[in-house]
């Protein structure tokens, strides 16, 4: 699910197959200009432009680009951009919008795409290219080189539609974190569990020592988010479901080679009902069960600064929400505020990791067009944009210098998603039908939580939902 917070990859690069590519830019001393921003500053400071000569000379063009990323993030992207401006004398027009999804759709029938757009979802993208086939342009030669050197297959799949790769991965993110207080633990003498038996135990052990004081819970939750409303609940099911039917039967789930309410996710809604449906649990400071619904999930993790909850599930950018809350809150390991692995099953195979990401769509194959998505998919663009955001981004991209991520929980982010003893999977609801994904299972959700609606009737609703072709 895109996420909106309250503020949703070593050089290398193959040469361009098309337009203008043999031509040469040469730019002296290719630096910002003299109105620039500091932060603006900062990525144009190492930048040397012969590693933009492959795009050619493009000045004089223009490229759109169309997103659901606003207000400051929108600010950090459009910085990452300017080098490629600089160096290469295109114009990059950005726009974002909170009715992105909405939109696209409306401006692809009317004839007036963006040469751009940022998908968040892969389901949706195989929407577009369903619903708009001569509308969506497939990616270009260097950005599929791009893709294939500096990018897993499975990021290429992501982004592939019936054999031909439409999507070009952009940012990424990790959704297995529990957020809590280092000092609260330390304070009861917890320790961060590495199992998810010993998770269970330790919200028990919670439970027993606050038994005096019932408003402290071990948890606190919250899915509110606007017609979005849901969201972060169908991340709690694919979290555990990749926990208890493991990666191979997750992968069945999301393509419905297995229907939704198949007995494996009948045992995984059961699994996450132990936790958001434990009045013993939840919801620390903030209600009972059904206030998770009504709790905006951008400020569901809040009561464990005041010591009213221990942990909180949510993803890696949410770490953005602590600084809006308290911007001298520390987020780091001996911190104020950290987060730990959502731990795995003790007899799990491989730690599973739950994720997700944007992808590059084009409407026009214009040189610059193509030049500009092929930047995206490159380590100079990763670089630049981790350059120019302190917090809450991170990139698949493996040629990203980690060195650059400004943030403790952005690096271990990338550890993860790195590391070979975890299996990566992309969130499923984004890789769904949007009916699905970004519909039944999210009202059907949050039904669940408000209306205490069965586990078997979710599921049959939800499944009921699916399209039949």
């Amino acid at each position: 699910m895109t996420r909106t917070t309250t503020a949703r990859g070593k050089r290398g690069l193959t040469v361009l197959a098309a337009g203008g590519a043999g031509l040469a830019l040469v730019l002296a001393g290719c630096s910002s200009s003299d109105d620039s921003s500091d932060d603006t500053a900062d990525v144009m400071a190492d930048v040397d432009c012969a590693d933009y000569e492959v795009y050619g000379d493009l000045e004089g063009t223009t490229v759109s680009v169309y997103s659901s990323i606003v207000d400051l993030e929108a600010e950090q992207q459009e910085q990452s951009y300017d080098p490629f401006e600089e160096c290469t004398g295109a114009t990059v027009e950005y726009e974002g919008s909170k009715e992105f999804e909405a939109q696209l759709p409306v401006r692809i029938q009317s004839g007036s795409a963006p040469d751009i757009a940022f998908v968040p979802q892969p389901g949706f993208l195989r929407t577009l290219v369903a619903d708009y086939p001569d509308a969506l342009t497939p990616v270009g030669d260097q950005a599929s080189q791009n893709v294939d050197e500096f990018y897993s297959e499975s990021w290429r799949d992501y982004g592939t539609v019936d054999g031909e790769l439409y999507g070009t991965p952009l940012g990424a993110n990790v959704k297995s974190f529990v957020w809590y207080s280092p000092s609260m633990f330390a304070d009861a003498g917890y320790e961060v569990p590495e199992t998810w038996e010993d998770m269970i135990a330790l919200s028990d052990q919670i439970v027993e020592d606050t038994a005096d004081d019932p408003d402290t819970k071990p948890w606190c939750a919250g899915i509110g988010s606007g017609d979005a409303t849901g969201w972060p609940a169908t991340d709690w099911l694919e979290d555990v479901m990749l926990r208890t039917a493991g990666p191979d039967v997750y992968d069945q789930w999301v393509s419905h080679e297995i229907p939704f309410n198949d007995p494996q996710v009948q045992d995984a809604l059961a699994q996450v009902g132990t936790v958001l449906k434990n009045e013993e649990y939840v919801n620390g400071g903030l209600g009972d069960v059904t206030s998770i619904a009504t709790t905006e999930f951008t400020e569901a993790g809040y009561p464990i600064i005041d010591q009213l909850c221990y942990m909180h599930r949510q993803a890696s950018f949410y770490q953005a929400n602590w600084s809006t809350l308290d911007p001298d809150l520390q987020v780091a390991e001996d911190g104020d505020i950290w987060a730990f692995y959502l731990p795995a099953p003790s007899d799990a195979e491989k730690k599973p990791l739950l994720g997700g990401g944007e992808f590059v769509v084009s409407f026009d194959d214009r040189p610059e067009v193509q030049a500009f998505q092929a930047y995206l998919a490159s380590p100079e663009w990763s670089n630049n944009k981790a350059t120019a955001t302190p917090q809450g981004w991170i990139s698949a991209n493996n040629g990203l210098d980690t060195s650059l991520l400004q943030s403790p929980i952005d690096q271990l982010s990338v550890e993860l998603l790195t590391d070979e003893e975890y299996e990566f999977r992309f969130d499923g609801s984004d890789m769904m039908p949007g009916q699905v994904g970004a519909g039944s299972f999210w009202t059907e959700m949050t039904e669940w939580i408000a209306s205490d609606k069965s586990d078997e009737d979710v599921l049959d609703a939800i499944e009921a939902s699916w399209p039949s072709s």
